[in-house]
């Protein structure tokens, strides 16, 4: 284990049998290239280098670095930076990405996968995390992350994972999520960046009716926008790319 572990918040995984069902899930083909963030010890990175064409694990971590080089076969591409500030096209063109994120990164490493083309990715996230990426209107985990993920890509819970087959021990259970990104979108918006802005703005006031978020946010009075009457939360994906689509054009 690297003495960098608190630094960086990392917690190895331990149980193979976990690698074995991200491996399957992910159906590995030896024609794949394999992007991986945060291989930690490798015990990931060598299943994967062992079907893979080619593995591309990016470690921001240089003493894990060093340990990495003395291990991995030849089809292992190592590159020692931080994930969030490379830019992906400057690395060999993935298929498949598969790996033990780091937790402190999860959401934006994630919304960073989906800038890019990729197949299906296969990712473990704290519990508490995946279940707010899969949740449903009208639950409490329900929120920003939910509607962008949905609109962005297909997202399954495989499984949830024991605390226990990690090393240092975290304090919560992590869960294995299926990525599989779309290639359109399930419904239209006008704006893409608005249409996110908009999901940061409603839902940092999800236990108010709607007419108040809108008069608060956009100055906007008028109480025959539909579902002025109802929460945010209470509304299916679709529904808020409709009201965003409303909004962006009173605003242009």
């Amino acid at each position: 284990m690297s003495k960098n572990w608190k630094k960086y918040g990392q917690h190895f995984l331990k149980d193979k049998n976990i690698v074995k069902k991200e491996i399957e899930q992910a159906d590995i083909k030896s024609t794949d290239t394999v992007l991986e963030i945060g291989p930690g010890t490798g015990i990931l990175t060598l299943e994967l280098a062992k079907i893979a064409k080619q593995v591309i694990a990016i470690e921001i971590d240089s003493l894990l670095i060093e340990y990495l080089q003395d291990v991995c076969p030849k089809n292992v591409l190592l590159i020692n930076n931080d994930a969030l500030k490379i830019d992906f096209s400057s690395i060999p063109i993935f298929t498949k990405i598969v790996s033990n994120l780091p937790y402190q990164i999860s959401s934006p490493i994630t919304f960073k996968f989906l800038n890019y083309d990729f197949i299906k990715a296969l990712l473990i996230y704290q519990k508490e995390f995946a279940e707010r990426m899969i949740a449903t209107p009208k639950t409490n985990n329900y929120g920003r992350l939910s509607v962008n993920i949905y609109y962005k890509a297909k997202c399954t819970m495989i499984q949830t994972i024991s605390k226990h087959c990690f090393s240092p021990e975290p304090k919560i259970d992590s869960a294995m999520i299926e990525l599989i990104p779309r290639s359109h979108p399930p419904f239209h918006v006008e704006n893409e960046e608005f249409f996110f802005d908009f999901t940061k703005k409603v839902f940092s006031y999800r236990r108010k009716k709607i007419k108040t978020i809108l008069k608060k946010w956009y100055q906007i009075k008028n109480l025959d926008i539909p579902f002025a009457e109802q929460r945010i939360e209470e509304l299916t994906p679709e529904e808020i790319g409709i009201l965003s689509n409303i909004v962006y054009k009173k605003t242009i």
